[in-house]
């Protein structure tokens, strides 16, 4: 077998003793990360492809069968390679343009495997006629290295290719070693289309034939081995896709992913079990592959309204941000700052440009979904990031006042983004509108005493009851974050409260394999007794755990029982798609100890890390560092919280105290603080600014 000079080296290092080994594990976060995890059926829906942090363009393999991503583990037959996918979203996927398969003798046969690898920004596969593809990643740019036998070989390319049959239109031209176009294709769910440029360059000469149905091959005169293709993307244009290309060799390629997903893995340090950090780093590489960066090095982007702009700020799309909201976006915005005030004006961007809760017809990637945005738009502001909601405030009236609280869910979803939408009309000093839309937004009440209340009826813990979205009553009636204090009078006051959450977990009607719920576990620490939540946060981290619900079935049926997260190709629960890096990021801010109490408030609450230290390395801040004292697999609970050398009463820190700095000092225990627990912080939407 052939391996390139630079992953033979990565592979020896490893090889060494077991010091040796955790040196390379500290400085070398990238070593620890599996691609293969979550890669086997409906376990995730993630790929092994060769990808760059926030790159639009990601090299993989198709396989038959194929998942969302266009890839099974599993598969023996592969159909070829494509340049991108949107990692973890449902209805079949997105992206998977552009598929390009080798052959030999003249003959477009199938591709059987025979083995596979693949590390941070690089993926290799060998078949059995002898032909072995290497694929590397960068930003906006990336290579295919094929090994042939001898014969007349080369390439079958399918310009019609995406996951779901979502192709729309193509143009491209060759000529001689070069193929140029574009490629639009439908978004998720078909909601939009996106349109994308390229600039293929081969290393060899090449006969070109087209074929029906914007298919065509390539065939090389003569073969020097290796047989390189060096790819170009953008969203603008086939000149600026050419310029893009990388014009270094392909193990300098892959040296550079690997360097860049070193420096994006790095932010977060964390030491401890070897086992739990491989895991932490393998779901941290899926957290940070999207939204994509899509400005070119001179500003140069497209909108979303399809119109050519310029930005001093990086600019980026595809956005899955109904599933992201809660855990990504949030961590994004702690440790990333530089990136994440990019994603902030490119957020806000999409007002002005005509903004859909799906996408529009004038994409400049593959995206999913877009709710919640002006949530996301509060909490960056109230985390520093600079919004100029001022250009922007019709715009999001107009979203506000067409929103639809005709479903029960829809009602709680929706009363939530007018929440946010009254605490940026407070910002804008526009006080009496404020108030207006905060009535609206406070008769979720009306919604919740509706369909909500009554935990007697029939249906409560049946998935889509009551045309609900992928879960159940009991797993939506939580979803109030901005008015928790208003939740629990709703419910009886909180020792009825306590005993409805207590239910809803002792029964084992939570549902981790989906997002409507996923607040619930923090929940306790706003009703006074946080060590529930803590207990919570480890059992669906590190623990095993029964699960009735998925998307297809309801509470009696097939239930998983194992850990949730495992470092493995049939990683997660059945069913349980990662979401663009929502569940993994979920994973990533449980082991770290803290996670959002509510987007929109730059608050988060604690748990004991499943990590010993846990040290933040945002770019342009000091270092935020977390200790655990009394560190242990069965120290689940908190004692005592010590910032910066004093002692807090309570179970939260902010936004403001991470940026600034220092030292947070978790004191562990095997036993719950039951008798004077920390103070916990809770929402009411009566809150004054």
């Amino acid at each position: 077998m052939r391996y390139t000079k630079y992953y033979l080296a990565i592979f020896l290092s490893l090889g060494l003793n077991m010091a040796g080994a955790q040196r390379t594990i500290v400085t070398d976060p990238a070593a620890n990360v599996n691609v293969f995890l979550g890669t086997s059926g409906d376990h995730g829906q993630l790929s092994p492809a060769a990808s760059y942090p926030f790159s639009m363009l990601s090299i993989g393999p198709q396989t038959y069968p194929a998942t969302h991503t266009g890839y099974e583990y599993e598969a023996r037959r592969f159909l070829g390679f494509t340049h991108n996918r949107f990692e973890g979203v449902g209805c079949r996927g997105s992206g998977g343009n552009i598929l390009i398969r080798p052959f030999i003798g003249g003959e477009d046969k199938e591709l059987i495997k025979i083995n596979q690898s693949g590390t941070p920004g690089y993926y290799k596969v060998a078949f059995t006629n002898k032909i072995v593809a290497e694929l590397a990643a960068g930003q906006k740019n990336g290579m295919h290295r094929y090994h042939f036998p001898a014969g007349n070989n080369g390439y079958f390319i399918d310009l019609a290719h995406t996951l779901a049959n979502k192709f729309v239109a193509e143009e491209h031209v060759t000529t001689g070693r070069t193929l140029t176009g574009w490629v639009e294709a439908r978004t998720t769910c078909n909601a939009g289309t996106y349109k994308l440029y390229y600039c293929f360059e081969f290393s060899q000469p090449v006969t070109w034939t087209e074929k029906p149905g914007h298919k065509l091959t390539g065939v090389f005169s003569t073969v020097n081995d290796p047989v390189e293709i060096r790819v170009g993307m953008s969203s603008v244009s086939t000149d600026y896709a050419r310029s893009s290309i990388f014009h270094g060799t392909f193990d300098q390629l892959c040296k550079e992913g690997h360097d860049a997903w070193n420096r994006v893995l790095s932010r977060i340090e964390v030491t401890g079990d070897i086992a739990q950090k491989k895991l932490f780093y393998s779901l941290l590489y899926r957290t940070l592959q999207s939204p994509y960066q899509i400005s070119e090095k001179d500003g140069t982007y497209r909108g979303t309204d399809g119109i050519e702009k310029k930005s001093t700020e990086t600019m980026f799309n595809g956005w899955a941000i109904w599933d992201n909201y809660r855990t990504q976006l949030p961590l994004l915005s702690v440790c990333w700052p530089e990136k994440y005030r990019g994603m902030v004006t490119s957020l806000a961007n999409l007002y002005t440009a005509g903004k859909q809760d799906y996408a529009t017809q004038t994409e400049p990637t593959n995206t999913v979904r877009t709710e919640h945005a002006i949530v996301v738009l509060l909490d960056a502001y109230r985390k520093g990031y600079p919004v100029r909601f001022d250009l922007i405030i019709d715009s999001l009236a107009r979203e506000i006042d067409h929103l639809d609280f005709s479903k029960p869910d829809k009602a709680l979803e929706s009363s939530y983004d007018t929440w946010a939408f009254a605490e940026i009309l407070k910002i804008l000093k526009k006080d009496e509108l404020s108030e207006r839309y905060l009535q609206k937004a406070r008769d979720y009440k009306k919604y919740w005493e509706k369909d909500f209340k009554n935990l007697n009826a029939g249906d409560v813990d049946k998935v889509q009851a009551r045309n609900l979205y992928q879960g159940t009553i009991w797993q939506y009636r939580w979803f109030v974050p901005f008015d928790i204090k208003g939740l629990i009078n709703l419910a009886g006051g909180t020792t009825a409260f306590i005993t409805q959450l207590d239910q809803f977990f002792n029964e084992d009607l939570y549902n981790h394999a989906n997002e409507p719920d996923l607040q619930a576990p923090l929940i306790y620490n706003a009703a006074g007794q946080p060590w529930k939540s803590q207990e919570l946060m480890h059992r669906f981290a590190a623990d095993t755990v029964i699960q009735y619900y998925f998307n297809d079935n309801s509470k009696g049926i097939d239930p998983f029982v194992d850990k949730v997260y495992k470092n493995e190709p049939k990683a997660y629960i059945r069913t349980m798609d990662d979401d663009a890096g929502a569940m993994s990021a979920w994973y990533v801010l449980a082991a770290c100890g803290f996670s959002p109490a509510c987007p929109g408030w730059p608050v988060y609450y604690l748990n004991v890390p499943l990590m010993k230290t846990v040290k933040l390395n945002p770019i342009g801040k000091k270092p935020f560092e977390i200790e655990v004292k009394n560190y242990g697999p069965h120290n689940k609970y908190i004692e005592k919280v010590i910032l910066n050398g004093k002692v807090l009463n309570r179970i939260y820190i902010t936004q403001e105290e991470i940026n600034a700095g220092g030292k947070l000092e978790i004191i562990a225990s095997a036993q719950p603080e039951t008798k004077k627990p920390l103070e916990g912080w809770i929402s009411s939407i009566e809150t004054v600014q």
